[in-house]
């Protein structure tokens, strides 16, 4: 294993007894890559609260035994300052540490952000609310976030985040070498220096990767759209080009010496687990 790079995988969190028993034997398999933390996705307004609650509560009860840290997604836009006060004080009192800070989408039908308007201002918050108590992740779009009104907006935007305190970013996931790249160095021309941890998302679906990536700006290159677009039905087949080209985007990544690589797992052990063994990074 490349030095120092840490691994994390993020879940989102299961609505039935079946996806509970699920996402729990999917995160025991995934104990062995010794992830720095598992994150759990929260949704738009808060609407999957009490499954996120529950998800991480329960990782973090296993880290006397695991060393995995919980890490809740916590989403601002449509929540109020009391709300979010409620959730740093049940995790705080739960002994979570790790937060993952987002803006959010607007929940359909409501017209009010709330008491926060951008992630910057909940990362403020969150600061003002507990100090250091927690390690603070955000968002980074190393291929522009889609609401965005230009890449440099979007650049000073992200440094607001850092600057409000965040610790460290997970991106958006890409499929792009030299996105990254030159987002990295920008961030850097630009004053910032915390880690920047790629997002790597399994392939388990074109058509529905491609109807997310265009809601979430996400760039498909036009060799691989053309590639996956070949295989029709052939799931076998694509699963199989898949797992390959993604140890080879991983391995391209770990070269460039990322400082970690955040696996967005969508509640499965493959291909996260493959990845891993082909490259050598179960602990």
């Amino acid at each position: 294993m490349a030095k120092n790079l840490t691994l994390s995988c993020e879940f989102f969190p299961p609505k039935t007894e079946k996806g509970i028993a699920n996402l729990s034997a999917v995160r025991e398999k995934l104990v062995p890559l010794k992830p720095e933390f598992f994150s759990v996705t929260f949704g738009a307004g808060g609407s999957t609260q009490d499954n996120t609650m529950d998800a991480v509560i329960d990782i973090q009860n296993q880290h006397a035994v695991t060393n995995i840290d919980a890490a809740p997604h916590l989403s601002c836009v449509g929540s109020s300052a009391e709300r979010i006060r409620t959730l740093l004080d049940t995790y705080r009192n739960n002994d979570i540490h790790r937060i993952v800070a987002l803006r959010g989408d607007l929940p359909s039908g409501m017209q009010a952000p709330g008491d926060f308007r951008y992630a910057n201002e909940l990362v403020e918050f969150i600061r003002a609310e507990t100090g250091d108590f927690f390690t603070i992740e955000v968002a980074a779009y190393p291929e522009v976030h889609p609401q965005a009104q230009s890449a440099e907006d979007d650049l000073i935007n992200f440094k607001r985040k850092v600057d409000a305190g965040a610790n460290s970013a997970i991106t958006q996931y890409f499929y792009n070498i030299d996105a990254y790249r030159y987002f990295v160095d920008n961030c850097q021309k630009h004053g910032i220096d915390i880690p920047i941890i790629p997002g790597i998302m399994p392939i388990n679906n074109f058509t529905q990767l491609a109807r997310f990536s265009a809601n979430c700006g996400a760039e498909i290159p036009r060799w691989l759209r053309k590639k996956l677009e070949a295989f029709y039905d052939d799931s076998a087949s694509m699963n199989a080009f898949t797992v390959d080209f993604l140890t080879d985007f991983t391995q391209q990544l770990i070269d460039l010496g990322v400082p970690g690589i955040h696996f967005y797992t969508m509640n499965k052990v493959d291909p996260t687990l493959t990845i891993c063994d082909r490259l050598g990074l179960i602990k």
